[in-house]
């Protein structure tokens, strides 16, 4: 009985520190965090990647979110933004290593975020690897959105390494399953180019 009064007491205490270190420490933290990423996230919006990720002197970058806040959801958005914005630079490598430290279980975000590593990939002539990626995103979450995307990277993709069958069964899935999408409303022409190529 002594036993389970002790583990129901650190039980107690160790919940007690948990609400005490999110209440007084993480959610000042996350708001303090959310005033300075204001000011990169301006930058990207504008296509200023360069100051969106390293600051302008006066406002903080998203890097510096990264360091100062890392337990914070607003660092680990940081760690997106500045995987995009490495890719809008041509600088891949980093692209990919940022991209890999986001997490998130949103259903849009997800695949964006692995259609954006393969992009990545892509540039860097990993050719299997990014196909990989596309066809994680597209398997990720089925939406209108992402998903007609990263099937037509996918297929488009495809047909460049010659697997021409496989091409083709995603431009019919994307010409059947989306069609009002902007891959769908375009898809026709690709299919009619794969079954030139097949004869």
């Amino acid at each position: 009985q002594k036993k389970i009064t002790y583990i129901v007491g650190a039980v107690v205490v160790l919940v007690g520190a948990f609400l005490a270190f999110n209440r007084f420490y993480l959610q000042p933290k996350e708001k303090e965090a959310l005033n300075q990423m204001f000011m990169a996230e301006n930058y990207f919006e504008k296509d200023s990647f360069n100051l969106a990720i390293n600051g302008d002197g006066n406002y903080l970058g998203f890097l510096d979110i990264i360091d100062d806040y890392g337990m914070t959801k607003s660092a680990n958005r940081a760690k997106y933004y500045t995987g995009i914005a490495y890719l809008h630079m041509g600088q891949f490598e980093d692209a990919i290593e940022y991209l890999k430290k986001f997490k998130t279980d949103d259903l849009l975000l997800a695949p964006v975020k692995t259609g954006a590593i393969g992009d990545a990939m892509l540039e860097l002539g990993k050719t299997e690897d990014a196909l990989k990626q596309y066809q994680k995103a597209y398997a990720e979450t089925e939406n209108e959105l992402t998903t007609p995307v990263y099937k037509m990277k996918a297929a488009r993709l495809l047909e460049s390494m010659n697997k021409l069958d496989e091409a083709l069964k995603l431009y019919e899935e994307i010409k059947k399953d989306y069609p009002q999408s902007a891959e769908g409303t375009t898809v026709d022409k690709y299919i009619a180019r794969v079954k030139i190529k097949k004869g």
